[in-house]
């Protein structure tokens, strides 16, 4: 039966060039932007899965300037520490010298001292952007990674850089009265577990911790050793070590002021009945003596920091003009010869860990960036194809539809 009123064959020729235009007009989505999902109509898991992708991304470019500001920091470091090694080698020939008695010891100490002049510059310009590692002050967290886990949110991880003192200025700050009519805060010292003030007898072969519970600007810090008492080892008499934080010191780096000082004092007089080590903000001392010493730590509020000789200090007390002063000098700067070489070694093995881990987050990143490509990048053959086919398809429905509609006109054919 033939009717003008239904065309059947139009109407199915007429959904079908919809469909086709609908596909064909996907496809030059497709070719036109180069993805197969650019949006999340296309395909909402993929496009959130890739979106989560690219944010990564992003953190982990973030973090590659991160570690390249940190590793022009530390190297920057290093090179310092290892030529203040150097300049400390050098200087060491001076003093060796200076150990005869037919040298003249004045111009061994003018040369001396143009070398300390020289090793304070160095430390001083060590800095990059503004931040010097070779003075006294918090760690240096470096941001190196951003991790996921799961769906959970990511979280930052760090490369820590330790401080490594080899500045030499001192100016000094003014303590806190200890003891009699000032009032002592026993809350940011801890002698051993007990309140600040209160002295411990380290025994033979016997350690004490000290450790350092609160730090403020002003707060100061003073540990008492003295061995005079009967049984005691009788060599270091009593000997006060004192320091007052400022507003950049933590409870670390008071602990790590207080030991360096101890540690040279001990170094620069040759004392071996005790030695001391330091861990965070704990200061252990070690009594290697037969007999006993008495450790007091105290602790003042309401000081004036200054800035403490820094881990070179000894040597603006070098002096090798005397044979006393000569002999203690050789000692010293064998402690601090070895101090610089342990800071530039300290320095290159980060150094060489930030650069590994530059190399893995630009690895990571072509890693993501290849994924996400997979995830939502277009393949062009396979939509060049499949555009080509639409376009002939497009044809053929066009003149399909063209036929359909021609169709009622042959009903007129008979009323003629």
């Amino acid at each position: 039966m033939s009717s003008i009123l239904t065309n059947n064959g139009a109407m199915t020729a007429l959904q079908t060039l919809k469909s086709i235009n609908n596909d064909l007009s996907k496809t030059q989505a497709i070719i036109s932007t180069g993805k197969e999902v650019a949006s999340a109509k296309d395909n909402a898991a993929v496009w959130a899965i890739s979106k989560v992708m690219e944010s990564d991304v992003k953190g982990f470019q973030a973090i590659s300037e991160s570690l390249s500001l940190g590793e022009s920091t530390v190297s920057v470091a290093r090179e310092a520490s290892e030529q203040i090694t150097d300049l400390l080698t050098d200087m060491k020939t001076q003093i060796v010298a200076s150990q005869g008695q037919n040298v003249d010891r004045t111009k061994l100490q003018t040369e001396i001292e143009a070398y300390t002049a020289q090793i304070e510059s160095i430390a001083g310009a060590a800095q990059f952007n503004g931040l010097n590692l070779l003075t006294s002050g918090d760690d240096v967290e470096i941001l190196s990674s951003l991790d996921r886990s799961g769906s959970n949110a990511p979280t930052a991880s760090t490369i820590t850089v330790e401080r490594q003192n080899l500045s030499l200025t001192s100016t000094g700050g003014t303590a806190a009265t200890f003891g009699g009519t000032a009032v002592t805060d026993t809350t940011i010292i801890s002698n051993g577990g007990g309140n600040a003030g209160t002295a411990a007898t380290v025994a033979a072969a016997g350690t004490q911790v000290v450790a350092i519970e609160s730090v403020a600007d002003g707060n100061s810090y003073r540990i008492t050793l003295n061995d005079t008492a009967a049984g005691g080892n009788d060599t270091l008499g009593e000997r006060s070590f004192e320091y007052v934080a400022n507003a950049d010191d933590s409870a670390a780096s008071v602990a790590a002021e207080l030991t360096n000082q101890i540690a040279n004092f001990f170094s620069v007089t040759g004392e071996s009945n005790y030695s001391v080590t330091r861990d965070g903000d704990e200061i252990t001392l070690t009594n290697n003596g037969a007999g006993t010493v008495s450790l007091n730590a105290e602790s003042a509020t309401g000081g004036t920091a200054g800035v403490s000789a820094g881990g070179l200090g000894d040597l603006n007390d070098i002096d090798v003009t005397t044979d006393e002063g000569a002999a203690a000098a050789l000692a010293s700067l064998e402690s601090m010869i070895d101090r610089s070489i342990d800071a530039a070694a300290s320095f290159g093995s980060v150094q060489s860990r930030i650069e590994t881990q530059a190399s893995f987050v630009s690895t990571l990143t072509d890693s993501l960036k290849s994924g996400i490509g997979s995830l939502v990048d277009a393949d062009m053959e396979e939509a060049s194809a499949r555009l080509q086919a639409l376009q002939v398809q497009q044809q053929l429905g066009v003149q399909s539809l063209s036929i359909a509609n021609q169709a009622p006109q042959s009903i007129l054919s008979l009323f003629r």
